[in-house]
């Protein structure tokens, strides 16, 4: 999971819970606009798990990291008997990785990463918050990610963007379109989500005509980051368009669930 965030932020952000752990990219420019939230259950990963918040009705920690320096401490750790991370103040805040590694000996081997991290105060929580599903135009199952990876490996030698359209009969293109060239894959049969809103009722893409694609173009680098990063292979991964603003993805499987939105280009 850390090697996919890595694939898609330079740095992130840690929230820390009682019961789950969040990676989250916020909304920014500099990311091109890209943002990101990934959540787990702490008990899916962890025998043991304590932490203390701020107070107790703040029971939370966030904390601003690079993944790619958590992503190789925790490379040392695959054949380890155990893994503790804890936070320690060592000259600067630093997630302390202790990595216990089979020995010939009675002794035990530990290796320790000490990775620098900000802790991001209180008043600042709120640009953290979970983003919510866009009211999108189509929302639609992917085709396996391999087969679009490869698709979209090839397609990013010939242009910067990539028009993704999806429709509600399963039907989903992905194009580019240059003074050169224009380039169409299509996919057929993918299956559309049963969305259902608080309510009981549909979601605002019911009563639409079914043939008819929504369509938004994209930087094609950050779809392919998102393609190439992908070593937890889902159990379901959709994506829901609106209209000439946003693709937002969602990959679930059973321990995690990423979201990820890549704003539309004019």
């Amino acid at each position: 999971i850390i090697n996919t965030i890595a694939k898609l932020a330079k740095t992130c952000i840690l929230r820390l819970t009682v019961c789950k752990l969040y990676f989250i990219l916020p909304d920014k420019v500099a990311n091109g606009g890209a943002s990101m939230w990934c959540e787990l259950s702490q008990g899916n990963f962890f025998d043991e798990f304590q932490m203390e918040g701020v107070a107790a009705e703040h029971n939370e920690i966030y904390l601003e990291l690079v993944p790619e320096n958590l992503s190789r401490a925790l490379k040392t750790a695959q054949n380890a008997k155990a893994v503790k991370i804890k936070l320690t103040n060592k000259h600067c805040p630093c997630l302390r990785v202790a990595v216990e590694l089979p020995s010939l000996s009675s002794s035990s081997r530990i290796v320790t990463h000490d990775i620098p991290v900000g802790v991001i105060p209180r008043r600042m929580w709120n640009d953290f918050r979970e983003p919510s599903v866009p009211d999108f135009d189509v929302s639609i199952y992917l085709p396996v990610l391999k087969t679009m990876k490869s698709v979209v490996e090839r397609m990013k030698n010939l242009s910067n963007f990539i028009v993704i359209e999806a429709n509600l009969s399963g039907e989903m293109n992905l194009k580019i379109e240059t003074d050169l060239v224009s380039i169409t894959t299509h996919f057929k049969d993918l299956g559309n989500p049963p969305w259902a809103s608080e309510d009981g009722c549909q979601s605002s893409a019911q009563g639409r005509d079914l043939e008819s694609m929504a369509e938004a173009r994209i930087d094609i680098k950050k779809l392919q980051q998102l393609l190439a990063g992908q070593q937890v292979n889902p159990t379901k991964a959709l994506c829901n368009i609106v209209r000439k603003r946003v693709v937002h993805f969602i990959l679930l499987h059973e321990e995690v669930s990423l979201q990820y939105f890549i704003p539309a280009i004019a």
